[in-house]
């Protein structure tokens, strides 16, 4: 996947990634604002885009299985 595909996931699904995720009781609030501040550090200083579920997986506090799961219920919810 690219940067430019990555951004366009952001776009549509980032926020509420970390929100589905912390419903799911996969991280914690304060994780899911620490990620994505991260992300938008990287973003302003010009550092390739990242998805906030990759950002959550590198440190360590979300698995892919759980990332998968929490995908699954955003594209469920959007199919509504």
């Amino acid at each position: 996947m690219t940067n430019e595909n990555d951004g366009k996931l952001t776009k549509q699904y980032g926020g509420r990634f970390a929100e589905v995720a912390v419903k799911m009781n996969f991280i914690s609030p304060e994780q899911a604002k620490e990620a994505i501040s991260e992300q938008m550090d990287d973003n302003l200083s010009n550092k390739p885009h990242r998805l906030i579920g990759k950002i959550l997986m590198d440190k360590g506090w979300m698995t892919v299985q759980q990332i998968s799961q929490v995908l699954t219920e955003l594209f469920e919810k959007r199919k509504d």
